[in-house]
């Protein structure tokens, strides 16, 4: 059972059990995605480290404040700067991820001349001001909201920003065994990003899954078969409680409704392909399910049915 038992500027903190914690991002405020905390005994784990300097110092802090330990280990669970852009609060830790997110971490998230990445999120950020000013839906209008109060936040903290790349690698399992409990981390393969790793507390039943799993938002989607693959095997995992990448905490029926949406997504671009319709018809006719159009994302579902159709065109099913 959750319990808060703090709360910060970036986000609140709970307990999910005896030495486990969870931070559950405020949105809007810098944290952005969601992070773990496992007391292993002897030292602590993180897993994410946020999206600016700022809430990836408050939540090392944090860990060490509750548990009187200091932090050993850092997991990136993906490349993406929301998940890594805090993790230059954990220079002295072992940071560790798989190969391919180290790959693209390194790759992608690159920081050019201070004054030129200034620059150019002030661009993205007039661009985001723009696409509000002209969208008329309601919930794409809240979704382009939160990711300009995000990237606003990243903006003030740039100058702090330092890039730390991983140091310990792993490919499909790693685990870390403390005097008190031990952690297993995994990747499946890619589905989010072309890397994603989870990690798994086997006694607790307790898994953090990075942006694998969400709350009602359309989180991109990298690869729709090795997505909906992951999450078959998730579901073969001996898991009651799941903390997601973005969102409140779920449960078995939160992977059943996540993996619903992706099968959602998969069947509806392959029956439009299969029967020779184009993108734009495809994306103009089809009729969204209720369920799905109260969900989160500034592309929406129109996004994914996109990135998914074009992926079946390309691999001529």
């Amino acid at each position: 059972m959750e319990r808060l038992i703090n709360e910060t500027d970036f986000f609140k903190l709970y307990s999910i059990g005896e030495g486990v914690y969870a931070t559950i991002a405020k949105p809007g405020k810098g944290a952005w995605s969601n992070a773990g905390i496992v007391d292993l005994g002897d030292e602590i784990l993180v897993f994410d480290s946020l999206s600016t300097p700022s809430a990836g110092y408050k939540l090392r802090r944090q860990a060490e404040m509750i548990t009187s330990k200091k932090v050993k280990y850092l997991i990136n669970s993906h490349y993406h700067g929301d998940h890594v852009f805090g993790n230059q609060a954990f220079l002295d830790a072992t940071i560790i991820s798989t190969a391919s997110t180290k790959k693209h971490f390194k790759e992608r998230n690159k920081l050019q001349d201070l004054e030129i990445e200034r620059k150019e999120m002030e661009k993205y950020l007039d661009s985001l001001k723009d696409q509000m000013a002209s969208n008329t839906d309601e919930i794409i209008q809240s979704s382009l909201t939160n990711q300009y109060n995000e990237m606003s936040k990243v903006l003030e903290d740039l100058p702090n920003l330092r890039l730390v790349l991983p140091k310990v690698l792993f490919e499909e399992k790693l685990i870390i065994e403390g005097s008190k409990r031990k952690v297993e981390l995994y990747c499946f393969g890619g589905g989010h990003t072309p890397s994603d790793a989870i990690m798994f507390l086997p006694n607790e039943k307790i898994a953090f899954m990075g942006d694998l799993l969400t709350e009602n938002l359309h989180v991109p989607i990298q690869n729709p078969e090795e997505f909906y693959s992951i999450l078959e095997k998730v579901k073969e995992m001996d898991i009651n409680s799941f903390v997601p990448g973005h969102g409140n905490f779920g449960n078995k029926q939160s992977l059943k409704i996540m993996s619903s949406y992706l099968s959602y997504i998969i069947e509806t671009s392959k029956e439009a392909i299969g029967r020779h319709v184009t993108l734009d018809s495809f994306l103009s006719h089809t009729t969204i399910p209720e369920k799905y159009r109260k969900w989160n994302g500034i592309n929406g579902i129109k996004g994914n049915l996109t990135k998914v159709y074009t992926f079946y065109c390309n691999t001529n099913i």
